[in-house]
């Protein structure tokens, strides 16, 4: 499940992690997911392969702090929005046997949403339904943890209507691919589980993908983290919310499996992938295309709870990368950059992560709550151990880390936040928004 907000991640262990490949190609990369382990940026297990083989492969971190289990290579979890790849696939197996069309109409099996009989089956499969996305409400950080059923969710997606004209531009909606695996169950009359166990995890032997549940670290499962200064528990989502959008886990052995098998034919017809891999405006049809200087891989990204996921394909070089997370507080895009730095043989350098350390008295400085005329949220800033720590309305409080005595970065989700205490100001930037809050006196 896609969802921004600011969150963060970590803790520091000592043991030797698994880990595979550990040649010169890899020592550094190896180096730095150790680094990023000491000092407490991220918790997760990488693998790289090449023509079904391994090349790479590391797992550093906690899978139950509390309990001090570790990650291993074959730690299970949650994958999120790499889900909707599955989801996809059996869209198109559909296809391929005549059940569903792309044209199809959302009107034949759900005619009360907004503008449905506008809506095709490929736009939902490339976000181009206008369907109010209903993990962007403001409760769903609580409603995510309960179970629900198919009447209560259609209603959300009811209540948030359309907000763009179908097929007028494209935006992520998670509730395009909870509607498809409705649909699937309907045109196929088995569950979902059943389809996803049939269709593509007996056939490519996958030992370890299935619809989450409640999470059993001693079953080989992992917890997700916040990271607040230390690692906090992040909240469970229940499966019956995200569905075919994102109710997965899974290992990276079995992502690797999965999408190598995509690309080879195994799964779908070379038509159905072509299709697939069709980009507009950003978006394939259950998929995303990502650039690497002159060359291009296919897959998806995911998150859900504090979990975070990157699964890609480059068909050219048969290569598959797989990241699978479940405490964050660094940017995920610099360990991509770096696996397939790594990979490819291009220079780069390993991250000094010396703190600036930051007086108690500036910080006081920069205490306090802020309002801005641009959103109708309230920045709340606060002292936590010596490290300045902000919350957002509705959002969990975040550490964040100092770039230099009055700008800080929360890494994860690319945000900066600088401070002018002389006008009683913060600045947040995060991607192309610029948004100036002021204290409140």
């Amino acid at each position: 499940m896609n969802r921004k907000h600011l969150l963060t991640a970590f803790t520091f262990w000592f043991f030797l992690s698994p880990v595979w490949g550990q040649n010169t190609q890899f020592s550094k990369l190896s180096q730095f997911l150790d680094s990023l382990e000491n000092h407490e940026k991220f918790m997760g297990v990488l693998s790289i392969t090449q023509n079904d083989q391994v090349l790479f492969q590391k797992a550093v971190g906690w899978a139950d702090q509390e309990r001090e289990i570790p990650l291993t290579l074959d730690t299970k979890l949650r994958i999120g929005s790499i889900t909707k790849m599955f989801t996809t696939v059996l869209v198109f197996q559909a296809i391929e046997e005549k059940k569903l069309s792309l044209d199809q109409s959302l009107a034949d099996f759900y005619p009360e949403i907004q503008h449905a009989d506008k809506i095709t089956i490929s736009q939902l499969l490339s976000h181009r339904s206008g369907i109010f996305n209903f993990t962007n409400r403001l409760d769903y950080p609580i409603y995510r943890t309960k179970v629900h059923q198919e009447s209560q969710l259609l209603e959300m997606m009811k209540e948030g209507g359309s907000i763009f004209t179908p097929d007028s531009k494209a935006d992520y909606s998670n509730s395009n691919f909870v509607l498809l695996t409705w649909i699937l169950e309907r045109v196929y009359q088995k569950t979902y589980p059943q389809l996803l166990e049939e269709r593509i995890i007996q056939p490519l032997n996958l030992k370890a993908t299935r619809i989450f549940d409640k999470i059993d670290p001693e079953n080989g499962e992992a917890r997700s983290y916040l990271y607040n200064g230390k690692w906090e528990l992040d909240l469970e989502a229940d499966p019956s919310v995200p569905l075919g959008a994102g109710a997965l886990e899974s290992t990276v052995g079995d992502l690797s499996i999965f999408i190598s098998a995509l690309f080879e034919g195994r799964l779908v017809s070379s038509e159905s992938l072509e299709l697939m891999k069709e980009i507009k405006e950003g978006y394939g049809r259950g998929m995303f295309s990502f650039p690497y200087y002159e060359r291009r891989s296919y897959g998806h990204t995911g998150g859900i709870d504090g979990f975070r996921s990157f699964l890609a394909y480059f068909p050219e070089d048969k290569v598959s990368l797989a990241v699978l997370s479940n405490g964050m507080n660094y940017n995920n895009n610099d360990i991509l950059l770096a696996s397939l730095n790594s990979l490819f043989g291009r220079e780069w350098e390993l991250p000094d992560f010396t703190e600036i350390q930051i007086s108690e008295e500036l910080i006081g400085k920069y205490v306090g709550t802020y309002s801005s005329t641009q959103i109708p949220m309230l920045l709340t800033v606060e002292n936590k151990g010596g490290k300045v720590a902000v919350q957002l309305t509705g959002q969990p409080q975040s550490v964040l880390e100092a770039s230099s005595i009055s700008t800080f970065e929360l890494k994860s989700v690319g945000a900066t936040f600088t401070f002018d205490p002389e006008k009683n100001q913060v600045t947040l930037k995060q991607g192309p928004a610029t948004i100036l809050f002021s204290k409140k006196q």
